[in-house]
């Protein structure tokens, strides 16, 4: 699962840099600035947990268990529904979507979580 882990959190971060460069860009003179803002902050987080999924993968490897498997799967979903819902959020205006990004905030709190008590099994 190490290589699983690690090719998703690089993928992450292929699209994280892309999405990134979208924003900078094509974005810029097309939405709001608020709306931007929240954009960026899903590009953020989704770049922060590409790195996490890459510690996870490392993680694997030294700590293999129930807790690692699980924090990675919980970075997974996390940053899908929150950095998800921000960009759906950002390119739409539904506010109503960012009913999901707190779901998605408590799924990487708890990758985090998970990924602490890894390594005191």
């Amino acid at each position: 699962m190490d290589r699983v882990f690690f090719s998703i959190g690089c993928a992450f971060g292929l699209v994280g840099v892309a999405l990134g460069a979208f924003a900078a860009h094509a974005l810029k003179a097309r939405i709001a600035p608020e709306l931007l803002a929240t954009f960026e902050v899903g590009v953020r987080y989704q770049l922060l947990h590409a790195l996490a999924l890459l510690a996870v993968a490392w993680a694997h490897t030294r700590w293999p268990g129930r807790r690692v498997h699980c924090s990675a799967w919980l970075f997974i979903v996390g940053t899908l529904l929150f950095s998800g819902s921000l960009y759906a959020l950002s390119l739409t205006g539904l506010r109503g979507l960012g009913m999901v990004t707190p779901l998605g905030g408590v799924a990487l709190l708890a990758g985090w979580l998970c990924l602490l008590a890894a390594p005191w099994r």
